[in-house]
């Protein structure tokens, strides 16, 4: 890896390394993802390190720093415990989101048991009509009802949902094309709320679900930030989101780099490592290239998000790279490991699996051009 980092930075990403070697190493980290188990011995370690605090202030409860703290902990954990990273990704969104646009009593109630792991959130956005357009696709809906709502509707791909202590959901509650989205906090024991898994070919320690809400009743303090301006909260808390997980594939990418590295330097054929080979070189050496630089643009985008600055289109550029990087680096280490991939106690096979997720989650890769094309290089809009 080429730094661009700093010596901070390089301890914390050396502490979660040492962590998840001892708590969670590679043989054990492989048998939770065939048993489809998630890791709560790693998940426990992490909150002792304050690795979910990580950009949160101490005085909410949180380790301090900043976007960047949280793509160097991403990075080494989409290395090495991928869907305990995605798991950071959903539980820094919901942080974000309470803390952003949480009422006080929202704050005291959930959000330093939120940043010390010992509370569990889920964002419910996606529907099952579509997710890239959500204005289009919100189906669920808040009706006003005295001093409260009720909410009836149903969610899709939402991470944890089985297990969570909270959930954020995006309900229409007016009819305004982009000022009719509110955001709720809903408990998972609330009468009419039941979640279901969904069987998925990766990132198997941590459940995607669906949510259905049957005629859920809500007060008027589940309402987070303003009644109807859920849309602006929601898209400031995607870029994050985005930048987040173009981190976590990255380390999908570089993991899968480091695998096929030692098997190129291991394997003999014809007398010699196939390392040595000018072909295997090129290929190994393209996919590092495409990993530095979607990590540049990850640190970039993660530096500018820390600075308050907007984060819309370099939040795309990181993802989309990311993402590519991690396809291209995937592929490749399943050809170099030839039949010894298909095997289930090694990783590459996780890797190719786990890095397919993030060409459409959490925005699908083709959306991504388009808003380049029409936010960056000032196309007209496509959709």
């Amino acid at each position: 890896m080429l730094e661009h980092i700093d010596a901070r930075h390089l301890a914390l990403r050396g502490k979660l390394e040492a962590a998840i070697d001892e708590v969670s190493p590679l043989p054990r980290a492989l048998a939770l993802d065939r048993e489809k188990r998630f890791d709560r011995e790693l998940k426990a370690r992490l909150g002792e390190l304050g690795a979910f605090g990580l950009g949160a202030a101490p005085a909410d409860g949180g380790s301090g720093g900043d976007t960047v703290d949280q793509v160097i902990a991403l990075e080494v954990l989409g290395r090495r415990a991928t869907s305990m990273a995605v798991y950071c990704v959903v539980s820094f969104l919901v942080t974000r989101m309470l803390g952003s646009y949480g009422s006080d009593q929202q704050k005291n109630a959930w959000l330093a048991g939120l940043l010390k792991g010992k509370t569990q959130g889920a964002f419910c956005l996606t529907e099952s009509a579509g997710g890239t357009d959500i204005l289009a696709n919100t189906r669920t809906t808040a009706t006003k009802q005295g001093d409260g709502w009720i909410l009836s509707g149903e969610k899709t791909w939402v991470s944890g949902a089985t297990d969570c202590d909270l959930m954020l959901v995006v309900a229409r509650t007016g009819e305004h094309r982009t000022r009719g989205l509110t955001v709720f906090v809903v408990s998972p024991q609330a009468a009419g709320v039941r979640t279901t898994r969904l069987d998925t070919m990766a990132l198997n320690g941590f459940a995607s679900c669906t949510a259905t809400f049957e005629r859920v009743v809500l007060q008027d303090d589940a309402v987070v930030g303003v009644v109807n301006e859920g849309l602006a909260q929601i898209m400031t808390a995607l870029n994050g989101e985005r930048i987040n997980a173009a981190a976590v594939v990255n380390g999908v990418a570089r993991g899968a780099l480091e695998a096929a590295l030692v098997r190129a330097k291991e394997r003999q054929a014809f007398g010699k490592p196939i390392g040595q080979f000018q072909a295997v070189q090129h290929r190994l050496s393209s996919c590092a290239i495409g990993i530095e630089m979607a990590w540049s643009a990850v640190l970039d985008a993660a530096r500018r998000d820390a600075a308050g600055e907007a984060t819309d289109i370099v939040s795309g550029l990181a993802k989309w790279a990311s993402s590519k990087a991690a396809l291209a680096a995937t592929d490749m280490g399943m050809e170099l490991m030839a039949a010894a991939g298909f095997l289930e106690q090694e990783v590459m096979q996780r890797y190719f699996r786990d890095a397919r997720l993030h060409v459409f989650a959490p925005v699908n890769n083709d959306m991504v051009l388009n808003l380049l094309g029409e936010r960056w290089l000032g196309l007209p809009r496509s959709y």
